[in-house]
């Protein structure tokens, strides 16, 4: 049937399209890197929002690295929203001279609705209007010292909106958090970097980020609140024509699951998100790079494209038309072996790509040659997991739980 064969056509062609530009993107980053930021004076005045929920066994670490920094402390004003807190998180915080915000609100869960309510609180005391830019980050955070002065270069130099380098604080943990790991560590070295020298978008990528006061007043505040709120501000970003710069001298360390349960439950609300933000936005993306020309609108677009419904419709059209008898169970079968073949090439690309992010950012991480060994031949089990996770998604009706960090 035709409508088999054309959906046969764009699984490949899109699959090919990601393929294609990835290893570019990959070849890029080796030849060619981007230029760094000049020096900037450090005057300019920057809000750090952190949601924490029940975040007591490390929001001291992340507060001690930003009263750390290199960059003037009288010019860097830390806000907490302690969302649902049940612990003393909010106390922690207080005590360690941050400005706190407490939410209780068990019906709006999430970041997105935290972030919402930290900004209108701030807007409501009149606070909001005395900064420039405002940073985001996770509870369990570490960051490097100089990480806000490398941000406050790129800041300076133009970029409304910003986000940065993530390494991790447990790689070497298991193959669950070095799995997560590898793949940040992917995206900043080969994704975002390579972007930065072809001038296209970057995207927010959950934390380490900032953007403008200009930014958060077009918004009103925070306006985005899908599961994957970071996904949804960078389409929208890019949309209002905003390029998102990325800055890989400000080094963020993020702590991975390290339970596989916990690890596949976050990514099932990552995938299902990455469906949600496809649903708004994805229309509008397409046409916006069609308009304007503009490919950060179609990479951010297929990075979002929902692979998995489109090939589970190929399947269960190809069963349906089997069993009325429109075509044979032997082209059926022929076709999924041919996907079985995909599935192959993608594992034996995933080990590569783990080995080059290995190779090329050695120096940034903390394991031994023989953990990373391992780490790169259990990556792509790690990264094809992703395949059911993306079906169990289409069904999922996920909700957002924290994870508990260990400090």
């Amino acid at each position: 049937m035709a409508i088999l064969n054309v959906l046969d056509w764009l699984i490949f062609a899109l699959g090919l399209c990601v393929v294609v530009y990835q290893a570019a993107y990959v070849v890029v980053s080796f030849f060619a890197k981007p230029e760094a930021f000049p020096d900037a004076p450090m005057d300019k005045r920057y809000a750090v929002l952190i949601s924490a929920r029940n975040e007591s066994a490390v929001i001291a670490h992340l507060i001690g690295d930003l009263q750390s920094q290199s960059y003037p402390q009288r010019l860097i004003d830390i806000w907490i929203v302690a969302d649902n807190c049940t612990d003393d998180t909010a106390d922690i915080a207080r005590s360690m001279g941050c400005h706190v915000v407490e939410r209780f609100n068990k019906e709006r869960i999430g970041k997105g609705y935290a972030l919402s309510y930290l900004l209108d609180e701030m807007g409501r005391q009149g606070m909001a209007e005395r900064y420039d830019a405002f940073f985001v980050f996770d509870a369990d955070n570490r960051l490097d010292p100089h990480y806000v002065e490398e941000m406050n270069k790129a800041f300076q130099s133009g970029f409304k909106v910003l986000t940065s380098y993530r390494n991790s604080v447990n790689l070497n943990e298991n193959w669950v958090s070095s799995g997560t790991a590898l793949w940040f560590l992917r995206e900043s070295r080969f994704v975002n970097s390579s972007r930065m020298v072809i001038g296209s978008s970057c995207h927010v990528a959950g934390t380490g980020f900032m953007f403008s006061r200009e930014i958060m007043e077009r918004n009103n505040g925070w306006k985005f609140h899908l599961l994957t709120e970071d996904m949804e501000f960078t389409m929208d970003c890019v949309l209002h024509g905003d390029r998102i710069g990325y800055c890989g001298s400000a080094i963020l360390y993020d702590e991975q699951p390290t339970s596989f349960r916990q690890s596949w439950r976050q990514r099932v609300r990552w995938s299902k998100g990455y469906l949600q933000v496809f649903r708004y936005y994805g229309a509008a993306m397409l046409r916006h790079g069609i308009q304007e020309r503009d490919f950060s609108s179609v990479d951010l677009t297929l990075l979002v494209c929902p692979f998995m419904v489109i090939t589970l419709l190929r399947m269960v059209l190809g069963a349906l038309f089997a069993a009325l008898g429109f075509v044979s169970w032997a082209s059926v079968l022929s076709a999924f072996n041919g996907w079985g073949l995909g599935v192959l090439v993608s594992m034996l690309t995933m080990m590569l790509l783990a080995a080059l992010t290995v190779i090329a950012e050695r120096d940034k991480i903390r394991a031994t040659n023989k953990e990373l060994f391992a780490y790169c031949l259990s990556f792509p089990i790690f990264a094809l997991s992703y395949v059911v996770i993306s079906f169990q998604a289409i069904f999922a009706k996920p909700e957002w739980k924290p994870i508990v960090h260990k400090g």
